[in-house]
């Protein structure tokens, strides 16, 4: 835990002290470009790192009247990890009803956010109503949890000093989140029904979990995700099994984002065994609009 907190300041703290000691910066590399992020340190782009999917308009998260709306709430949950009452924030499709079955989203925020960061960066509810309006994605229910999993889980003072509540909340959300979804929601309580995707630290913690629990989730995005993320090949020892069980793996970043090395390493690992992911490098940093157009991208493909 220690060792995570020093490297979490190392890279957004201090970046102008940091040389990458990673492939990114061999320079056997070809066609690459070099350039200094917002934090994070030197950027080297290769050839893989193009942008796949364009950038929306604005117009994703405008409130349109003339659709059907769903409902955004903010829940309460006994959390026996933590020990404590915490807050999820969870939006319900137009027309919801226990008649129905629905498949979930798991979203998890940045170091220095809690359970309202993403609707604050994105508008969820605004942003799923239109696609689902749209025809572009399946209705499906979104839970925000808060990621920090310590009984003060504000995100005050010293943030990186709850980088440790971090890898914890990985039994809290298999433990404690997900079972409050499934008992008090109608979904579709398998694998196959299930995603998990985050920016930033909660990029990493959502490879970090639904990686290594292929027989939870399916889907799995992490965008921009930050030092938190484990080494590849701890995340998919078994490329085969992760192979015949992932359904969607997004990888995102931005071509002016500092970490964007961490998402680098895994893309390569991945093409390098074979193992099917979308990988996306924009034109933005380390962001909100990177995740919200990325979210807006994965979400499409989720459950289809």
């Amino acid at each position: 835990m220690r060792n995570l907190l020093i490297l979490l300041v190392i890279y957004l703290v201090q970046p102008s002290h940091v040389t990458a000691q990673d492939e990114t910066t061999n320079p056997k590399r070809t066609g690459r470009e070099e350039a200094r992020g917002d934090f994070g340190g030197p950027i080297a782009l290769g050839p893989d790192d193009q942008q796949i999917y364009g950038d929306p308009p604005s117009s994703i998260v405008e409130k349109r009247e003339n659709i059907p709306h769903g409902k955004l709430e903010m829940i309460q949950y006994e959390s026996k990890t933590v020990g404590t009452t915490r807050r999820m924030n969870v939006y319900t499709p137009p027309d919801y009803s226990a008649q129905n079955q629905y498949p979930v989203l798991y979203l998890l925020h940045g170091i220095g956010g809690d359970e309202t960061e993403w609707q604050r960066f994105a508008t969820i509810d605004i942003l799923f109503d239109n696609l689902i309006a749209d025809g572009k994605s399946v209705p499906m229910i979104v839970v925000m949890p808060n990621g920090r999993a310590q009984k003060n889980d504000r995100a005050e003072g010293n943030v990186f000093q709850a980088a440790p509540a971090f890898a914890v909340f990985e039994r809290d959300l298999l433990d404690d989140v997900i079972p409050t979804i499934e008992s008090r929601y109608s979904v579709k309580a398998d694998r196959a029904h299930r995603a998990l995707a985050g920016l930033s630290m909660g990029g990493g913690q959502s490879l970090n979990f639904g990686l290594t629990h292929l027989d939870k989730f399916s889907w799995v995005g992490g965008f921009s995700s930050a030092p938190n993320t484990k080494s590849p090949e701890q995340l998919i020892p078994q490329p085969q099994q992760a192979k015949e069980q992932l359904q969607l793996l997004w990888l995102s970043c931005g071509n002016k984002d500092g970490l964007i090395r961490i998402s680098q390493r895994l893309h390569r690992y991945l093409k390098e065994n074979e193992v099917p992911h979308v990988w996306n490098v924009d034109s933005h940093g380390h962001d909100p609009t990177h995740w919200r157009n990325n979210l807006y991208h994965f979400a499409q493909m989720l459950f289809q």
